[in-house]
């Protein structure tokens, strides 16, 4: 079982950077891998990007690529957000998920992870 929490969310004028985190319970961190998602208000939560349980790759949707960027510290059981260049169409809420199956073309999907955090708001105003 796996508990995650983000934080760093708020509020930020266009063009700025916020840094969101998602810690984690649970001594598999190192295993997992860890995706961002995001759920603008009335529209379907949508993947902004995943990072493999070493690092060693990382794959984004194309609407953040270039401006997003996924990172971990397995030692300090976190996954780190990094958003720059923000846009007003980036405002939602952020979730963290953790999934236990490997790597593959499913890190988009919802269904491929097991384990979410309760989400944290980003705001961009223009």
């Amino acid at each position: 079982q796996v508990q995650l929490v983000e934080s760093g969310g708020g509020l930020v004028q266009a063009g700025g950077s916020l840094r969101l985190s998602c810690a984690a319970s649970g001594r598999t961190f190192s295993s997992y891998t860890m995706g961002w998602f995001r759920q603008a208000p009335m529209k379907e939560r949508e993947f902004v990007g995943a990072i493999r349980w070493d690092g060693g790759n990382t794959y984004y949707a194309t609407s953040v690529k270039g401006r997003f960027s996924i990172s971990r510290d397995n030692a300090k059981n976190t996954a780190y957000l990094q958003m720059n260049s923000l846009k007003p169409e980036d405002t939602a809420v952020y979730y963290c998920a953790a999934a236990e199956t490997a790597w593959s073309p499913g890190i988009v999907q919802s269904t491929h992870y097991d384990y979410w955090g309760q989400g944290t708001q980003v705001t961009v105003s223009s």
